[in-house]
């Protein structure tokens, strides 16, 4: 029962009292009509009897017609056959009747039901980026008004804690680039006028310099989340043309460890060139950096059933299954030595997550084996020009269930 919808539940309990009713008239008048038809019958067969054990003539000659009316087997079988059509047509009119007021509940309901529908459809468009838009409208039902009130609060109070959130993040990071800027260049400089220091303190030179290095590149991309939501997107982009100035880009570091960089297919979507080029930049980054030396990092494009898809291919050591989603968690690595060797944060595939997400698209891992990792996206093929992005588009495409 638990699995049915609220309009099935409604509608078996409606047919469930109207055939209560039904059958409970239709025992009552079966057994009314019943009554009464043996009454009759009982009341004929007793007059019957009384005429034709009159001896006189002139009762005979008086009551020669009704005489006729004397009890028979025929009589007998007229009766049988009246209660039993009587109980078969109770019986049909019952079935008919619970079968159409079932189906008129369903409709009933289901019109009835029109607002919650309406109201579930808003749950599953809410996105953190787009919560001042989900707002119910005024124009509900009175059942509903309290509900409606209670859920708008709600995303006002979720939509100014993000904000919040975001902006804190945003000026957190900027205050952070100021001051890291300047210990980058004091460090620079001491080791400038200090060439001959021992190998302690060159070290230790060294060690500062790498940290400072990691802490300024997580503070901007700190600040590049912050700032994603007013990033308009509204750029028409061809793939192809994007994926060879992204292997152009990353050849010299593919060179350092002999990876082979290849891409095909082609593509136009509609979204933020910038932030599109970001993505495919950190997967591609990661697929290289994280490859077996000699290796290959392939990316592929293709369109299927109104959405585009892209793949990141590598031939790496592959992502464990405990640890395919925690990835795209903020500051989240599942090799810690070889980020610190990399020099990695753990915010790379976190940003990739939130421009995947402000573009209407979906990521996954769609493969990963000690040969290597796919990671599969999925972007609508079409969407509405002149707005920014986190705005839905025009077809919503969904991961597909093999790849769950």
């Amino acid at each position: 029962m638990k699995r049915l919808s609220l309009q099935w539940r409604i509608t078996l309990m409606t047919a469930l009292l109207i055939a209560t009713a039904c059958i409970s008239m239709s025992l009552l008048l079966g057994y009314s009509g019943r009554h009464y038809m043996d009454r009759i019958g009982t009341s004929i067969s007793a007059y019957g009897e009384t005429v034709s054990g009159n001896d006189t003539a002139e009762h005979t000659d008086d009551f020669s017609d009704t005489a006729t009316l004397a009890p028979n087997s025929d009589l007998v079988i007229v009766i049988d056959g009246a209660q039993a059509a009587f109980t078969a047509s109770n019986w049909l009119i019952t079935a008919v009747v619970t079968l159409l007021s079932a189906a008129l509940a369903y409709f009933v309901s289901g019109r009835a039901l029109r607002p919650l529908h309406s109201f579930a459809s808003r749950l599953e468009e809410i996105e953190p980026n787009n919560l001042g838009k989900m707002k119910l409208p005024e124009d509900l039902l009175p059942e509903f008004r309290r509900s409606r009130d209670a859920f708008n609060r709600m995303l006002d109070r979720l939509d100014e804690g993000f904000r919040a959130q975001k902006q804190f993040t945003g000026n957190a990071a900027h205050e952070l680039r100021t001051p890291l800027a300047l210990m980058q260049a004091k460090l620079e400089l001491f080791s400038a006028e200090h060439p001959n220091a021992d190998a302690e303190t060159a070290d230790f030179l060294r060690l500062l310099g790498e940290q400072t290095e990691r802490m300024a590149e997580m503070s901007k991309t700190l600040l590049e989340l912050s700032e994603l939501r007013s990033v308009p997107c509204e750029d028409r982009i061809e793939l192809e043309p994007l994926m060879e100035e992204l292997c152009t880009d990353l050849t010299p570091l593919a060179e350092q460890q002999n990876i082979e960089l290849r891409y095909e297919g082609n593509a136009t979507l509609i979204g933020s060139d910038t932030l599109i080029y970001r993505l495919l930049f950190n997967l591609s980054e990661n697929a290289i950096r994280y490859n077996r030396p000699n290796g290959s990092v392939h990316l592929s494009v293709r369109e299927e059933a109104g959405c585009i898809e892209i793949r990141v291919a590598d031939s790496g050591t592959g992502i464990p299954a405990q640890y395919r989603e925690s990835i795209f968690q903020p500051f989240f690595r599942v090799d810690k030595s070889r980020s610190r060797q990399y020099g990695g944060a753990g915010l790379g595939l976190a940003l990739v997550r939130e421009i995947v997400s402000l573009h209407g698209a979906e990521i996954w891992v769609e493969d990963s084996s000690d040969r290597g990792t796919t990671m599969a996206l999925r972007f609508p093929k079409m969407r509405n020009a002149s707005r920014e992005c986190g705005d839905k588009g025009d077809t919503a495409c969904n991961r597909p269930s093999s790849s769950h």
